[in-house]
């Protein structure tokens, strides 16, 4: 288990390849893993004592990585997506096929975010799409710093990636329904309001 100071492409490198760590995004420290390893995934469940049933909201670096997932997007909710991302909102959106059930848990639905940081994005860029649950068990309050991480998590996960305190409310999540916009959880955010019409 190591600590670093700094986002790296080799770190990016290890999550791609499976590494489970803690590292900060744009609103709170988050445990993360690769959306494509259903090992490192379900590592995070076991880590976070999360409910089986809760899905997992997902980084990706770009609106076009949501074609890895199979997401079609129309011009309305390509419009909506382009005003929010890059932010700290993230938007629920139909996940087609039984492909990533993993990470929806049956919900056939994925919140998915294109980080405000740019340099958690250029880490995205390397790592591919990331699974990023906040830092904490569940029910617990988010790790601010990663002293509280580790009281956590301790030396089961691979690194953790230091960068101070963080203590910004968690991510603003939204739903597209009908076409209409939707706020499940207001948080960092913040959301137009020529965009909830």
């Amino acid at each position: 288990m190591q600590v670093h100071r700094k986002f790296s492409r080799k770190l990016a490198l290890s999550v791609k390849s499976g590494a489970v760590g803690v590292l900060p995004t744009d609103t709170i420290y988050g445990i993360v893993g690769s959306a494509f390893s259903f090992s490192a995934v379900s590592r995070i469940y076991k880590l976070r004592k999360r409910r089986p049933d809760k899905p997992f909201i997902v980084l990706i670096s770009s609106v076009r990585e949501l074609k890895s997932f199979g997401v079609k997007t129309d011009r309305k909710t390509g419009s909506i997506l382009r005003k929010v991302w890059p932010g700290k909102v993230s938007v629920l959106l139909p996940v087609p096929g039984r492909k990533f059930s993993y990470i929806h848990r049956g919900t056939k639905r994925i919140a998915f975010r294109v980080p405000a940081r740019k340099d958690i994005r250029d880490f995205l860029k390397i790592s591919r799409p990331i699974v990023a649950p906040s830092a904490n068990w569940e029910g617990k309050p988010p790790a601010e710093n990663i002293r509280k991480a580790r009281r956590y998590f301790g030396d089961k996960v691979d690194f953790y990636l230091d960068k101070g305190i963080l203590k910004f409310p968690p991510s603003t999540l939204i739903a597209l329904e009908s076409r209409r916009l939707r706020i499940i959880r207001q948080g960092a955010g913040k959301i137009a309001k020529s965009l909830m019409l």
